[in-house]
């Protein structure tokens, strides 16, 4: 169907209109950012008016363009085309901007606003995001497009600003989207040159032009307020296919303000009701605040009701698609469902049942097996997927013009990792994940606490998770690490202690609807041996017992990890010296925690001492130990040595938990 171009007359109508709910809405709140919306309104609903296809009554169809506002302070930019362009986000939400329980949140939140394909306000992860995005489209469509019909052939949008780019984030995500080619992706950067402390020249000198082009990108510039350079623009860009393409649209911030177009005091604060008077009189705006004049409203309906049209003529071409190939609507089904078979469990613990082994490597065999069972899984490694172990064996390595693997390689960029992670997880289909050492965790938090705030399941793999990584030194020896990912609300952080807790960790992250953060070994770890009524869903608890004595124990001790069998040992020295202990394993501090009261009281039985194990910072065990507890960890950073030689340096032999638990008993 042919596109319809809305006049430009009338698009300066819609323009105008977004500006005025953008200015009102932060006006009433009295706390916002007016001058984004303002500037890159022209840009805007060129791109909604005449290109992005999308249907308000099925926001989530699969076919969608994706639109992401990574400057997601500008978030009633976003409000303001969800509204006019028939989304269920009525008039009165936007008067209620920023209040509490309201649809319209200071920055646009996933899962909280129809139409927010993305949580965005830290600045560049947005960016990052929609290559993410970009890249499953591409996966998706290699497997399921046909020469009569293909069901994935959109694209993938997005508007910056100047912050996005200046942050390092975007970058990676922008060399890896050229190196792939990804020409599905298409980024208008509203580039008024104007920052909170003032112009952006007070600390950036860039040409963004020539970093971008260098990076692959097909680049164009234009002014961001000329109706006809913006149409071109977009039409040039939906027309590249080889490469992802960068609008550079100059633009004026708080365009129309005639005391504050141009000038930082349009960032981040209202106009004040004087000069929104004096903007609408510049404008020849002649309607009251909140008031969206019929015409316009007849325009964007126009537009949604041609949109409409092409997606029902997607919905049967689908359905023909869907009868013909049963094996691709099979697959369809299970990817987009994220089908688990019944008999994942035992699957995954038939290929490490019985066998001891590093947890890494452990993992890696699990991985294997998962991906033959769950055809979602795909992901891969920040340059380390050989330590990791986290290709898939046998499937190709994703590049440029061949989509159709599941290996992804990340480079060495953990923090667009994530961010690409949390893209692919966004869009559907898959479940991605991405390996890395546990140390530099730090370098991918920001993507990991959004992974959480949107609770998409997403699956970090982090590996070589304590000091026993050994001669590496304190520069790769996490220490406080694990407890600091356990601070993140909704972070599901498993560290198992061998085969089994590593299968069921991976069961565990395939059956929950948010991020899982595996915890694994470098080291070699025994095979744990376990009471006769233990079954593996146990682990699925969080915590359960591994060994006790008879009758009420002298001690409990909670371990996780590669602590777990040192704990084992150390108890049989108790006993020997006549202190009955009780071994818990606690792969998951947080699911534990979830157990009733019944569960947790019966594990750990009121009046009995408490003891944590674990090779890093104690601060999270603090909620199981209480004040009268014993944590035996370590405080301080590690140092270069072999790992035995570093147990037996820090006192993490079982000789020497055993003495300082019968130590902490006599006190």
């Amino acid at each position: 169907m042919q596109q319809i171009m809305i006049p430009a007359e009338k698009a300066r109508q819609c323009a105008d209109a977004i500006r005025f709910l953008s200015a009102d809405a932060v006006e009433k709140a009295n706390s916002g950012h007016p001058g984004l919306p303002m500037g890159a309104a022209d840009c805007a609903a060129a791109l909604w008016g005449n290109f992005l296809s999308f249907n308000p009554e099925d926001p989530r169809w699969p076919n969608r363009d994706r639109f992401i506002l990574s400057a997601g302070h500008g978030s009633m930019l976003l409000y303001s085309l969800l509204h006019l362009f028939g989304y269920d986000l009525p008039l009165e939400e936007l008067q209620n901007f920023r209040q509490w329980g309201s649809k319209t949140p200071g920055h646009p939140e996933f899962g909280h606003t129809v139409g927010v394909e993305v949580t965005t306000g830290p600045l560049g992860q947005g960016f990052a995001n929609g290559v993410g995005m970009a890249i499953a489209a591409k996966m998706a469509a290699e497997r399921f497009n046909t020469a009569d019909f293909s069901p994935i052939n959109h694209t993938i949008y997005a508007m910056l600003g100047d912050g996005c780019l200046q942050e390092g984030i975007s970058y990676e995500a922008a060399a890896l989207a050229g190196h792939l080619k990804l020409g599905n992706l298409v980024y208008i950067y509203d580039s008024n040159s104007i920052t909170i402390e003032g112009k952006t020249d007070l600390a950036w000198s860039e040409d963004v032009e020539a970093r971008f082009i260098a990076a692959g990108w097909h680049v164009l510039k234009i002014d961001g307020h000329d109706y006809a350079q913006i149409i071109d623009a977009l039409a040039a860009a939906k027309a590249e296919k080889e490469r992802p393409t960068l609008i550079i649209a100059t633009t004026q911030i708080a365009f129309g303000s005639p005391a504050k177009q141009g000038s930082s005091g349009a960032h981040g604060s209202p106009l004040g009701s004087a000069e929104i008077a004096a903007t609408r009189a510049n404008l020849g705006w002649q309607h009251g605040p909140f008031e969206i004049p019929q015409e316009v409203r007849d325009t964007c309906q126009q537009r949604v009701e041609e949109l409409k049209q092409r997606y029902a003529a997607w919905q049967r071409g689908f359905e023909v698609w869907h009868a013909a190939n049963p094996e691709k609507a099979k697959l369809w089904d299970d990817m987009w469902h994220k089908h688990l078979p019944a008999t994942i469990a035992d699957e995954l613990l038939s290929v490490v049942d019985g066998k001891d082994g590093a947890t890494r490597a452990l993992s890696g065999s699990v991985l294997q097996k998962a991906a033959s069972l769950v055809p979602s899984l795909a992901g891969g490694s920040a340059d380390l997927a050989p330590s990791n172990n986290s290709d898939i064996k046998g499937s190709p390595s994703i590049q440029a013009g061949a989509f159709s693997g599941r290996n992804l390689h990340f480079g060495i960029r953990e923090h667009a990792m994530g961010a690409l992670m949390n893209g692919m997880a966004l869009y559907g289909c898959f479940i991605p994940y991405g390996a890395t050492f546990l140390v530099f965790s730090d370098y991918c938090r920001p993507t990991l606490r959004l992974s959480a705030l949107m609770n998409i399941q997403a699956l970090y793999i982090f590996t070589h998770d304590s000091f026993f990584v050994g001669e590496d030194g304190p520069t790769h020896q996490p220490i406080e690490h694990v407890a600091s990912l356990r601070l993140i609300p909704g972070l599901q952080v498993i560290r198992p202690a061998d085969g089994v807790e590593t299968a069921m960790a991976w069961l565990a992250a395939l059956q929950y609807s948010g991020p899982t953060a595996l915890i694994l070994t470098r080291q070699k770890l025994p095979v744990i041996e376990r009471p006769a009524a233990f079954v593996p869903q146990d682990a699925l608890k969080g915590g359960y017992v591994v060994s006790t004595s008879a009758g009420v124990p002298d001690v409990v001790v909670m371990a996780s990890g590669s602590e777990v069998h040192v704990a084992v040992e150390a108890s049989a020295m108790l006993a020997a010296g006549g202190i009955k202990a009780r071994i818990v394993s606690v792969p998951c501090l947080e699911t534990f925690m979830a157990q009733p009261a019944e569960y947790r009281n019966d594990l750990l039985p009121a009046g009995v001492p408490r003891v944590a194990f674990e090779a890093g910072r104690g601060e999270s065990w603090g909620r199981l130990i209480g004040c009268d507890g014993l944590f035996i960890g370590i405080e301080h950073f590690g140092a270069s040595a072999p790992d035995k030689v570093l147990a037996q340096q820090f006192g993490f032999t079982a000789p020497q938990v055993a003495e300082k638990i019968t130590a902490f008993l006599k006190k």
